[in-house]
């Protein structure tokens, strides 16, 4: 089928412009940007001025397949992203058990082509059951799919055997993704450190363990030269050794999730668990740090870590309930949030949210351009809403941005030209 998107306000990362015009999706890829009219036969939408653009790529959201059902599927989770314009989930492998062997990750991969709704790519474990111990079989992995190799939120304590695996990694051209914490002073944590987390008495863990962890990792793709990605930095001390970094030729990039842009340490108030994350929240000078380095490309990506949890694991008190909170329906509203407040512009959101995700894992999404992928999201930035958790798609729905009034209304998302979501006519 040939569709004729007319009237759009179409938002390219690469060229840095927002233009509006007319454009053609056919045979999976964009056919024309800019066509005056439609195709004899196809089938014309009008946007009504909405905006146009590549289709989010959500790298580390979390599914419960296999083994944690209950909180996630691929289904649920593909219904969500559909909803909210995320077209390709990079899925992380801390699954029960973990996407440690090819047959692990050929069974996820043919239940997500088989039940989702976008494409899901998969990350592998870095090491076996997610351990620190021994290595995976990397290459077979590659074989089998794995677009790159993680143990997710623990850490390898072990510098050998990290070094082993970045090693191997290297030879193999693969991407290695890093969690930047020192696990030590990490551990137990749920809080940042400072005056506010001293009153309510919670477990905090000071700024400084993601740059000795952020320090350590660097250290060793210094000794490696390998491929490196630090999934979540969120403090402003983390900021000038991943400068000298890239300053110095390694091969590093870096992410920050969604809710370290628009939240601080503050929104726990009256502990509320739905705010606990990992890491934790920080300062709003952090915040607005993190804010800035995406503005700069310092920080190249920005991602929901959507994380599932059921409502039992995050009914407890603060320190124990579960850590993580689902964003693949709210990652694209919150990102409105800055750019409503005039801190990123649209063609910077979506380089940070589609264009450098799909550029760092060499996929061919990401792009508004001819002959690229008819991955896409049209949305209107302005529509505003009050946010009812009980309306998410995902099973699980611990969102810190319940009863919170966002603006921004996905109206339809298209993966491979065809229309996954939405009513636009």
């Amino acid at each position: 089928m040939t569709l004729f998107l007319e009237n759009a306000r179409i938002i390219d990362p690469e060229g840095d412009t927002v233009t509006t015009g007319n454009v053609i999706l056919h045979a999976g890829q964009i056919a024309a940007i800019g066509a005056a009219s439609a195709p004899k036969g196809a089938q014309v939408i009008d946007c009504g001025g909405a905006c146009l653009a590549p289709g989010i790529i959500d790298w580390g959201v979390k599914i419960g397949e296999p083994g944690e059902r209950h909180k996630e599927s691929f289904r649920s989770a593909g219904l969500a992203a559909a909803a909210g314009g995320v077209t390709t989930m990079i899925a992380r492998p801390d699954t029960t058990p973990a996407i440690d062997t090819p047959e692990v990750l050929e069974f996820v991969t043919r239940r997500a082509a088989e039940a989702s709704a976008v494409r899901i790519r998969h990350m592998a474990a870095l090491t076996k059951g997610r351990d620190g111990r021994e290595m995976t079989e990397i290459g077979f992995l590659l074989d089998a799919g794995a677009i790159a190799f993680t143990d997710a939120t623990r850490v390898t304590t072990d510098p050998k055997v990290l070094s082993r695996a970045l090693t191997y990694a290297r030879s193999l051209g693969a991407l290695v993704i890093g969690h930047p914490q020192e696990p030590g002073l990490s551990l137990g944590a749920a809080a940042t450190s400072g005056k506010f987390a001293s009153l309510r008495g919670i477990p905090a863990v000071h700024p400084m363990a993601e740059r000795i962890g952020l320090d350590r990792d660097l250290g060793l793709i210094e000794m490696t030269s390998a491929r490196y990605h630090a999934d979540q930095i969120t403090t402003a001390r983390s900021l000038p050794a991943l400068e000298r970094a890239k300053a110095n030729g390694l091969d590093v990039t870096a992410g920050v999730s969604i809710h370290h842009l628009t939240l601080n340490e503050f929104d726990v108030g009256d502990y509320r668990t739905f705010f606990k994350l990992t890491p934790p929240l920080r300062s709003e000078d952090d915040r607005l740090a993190m804010i800035d380095a995406v503005a700069s490309g310092l920080i190249d990506v920005i991602g929901s870590f959507h994380t599932p949890a059921d409502e039992e694991s995050k009914r407890l008190p603060f320190e124990d309930a579960a850590s993580g909170a689902v964003g693949l329906q709210t990652l694209l509203p919150a990102a409105l949030r800055l750019w409503h407040a005039g801190q990123l512009t649209l063609p910077q959101l979506f380089r940070a949210l589609a264009l450098n995700p799909a550029r760092r894992l060499g996929l061919p999404q990401g792009r508004m351009a001819e002959g690229a992928p008819a991955d896409l999201v049209l949305f209107n930035p302005d529509t505003p809403f009050v946010l009812d958790r009980f309306a998410l798609a995902s099973k699980s729905k611990n969102t810190p941005f319940d009863g919170t009034r966002m603006e921004g209304k996905v109206l339809a998302s298209f993966v491979d030209g065809r229309q996954v979501y939405g009513a636009a006519s």
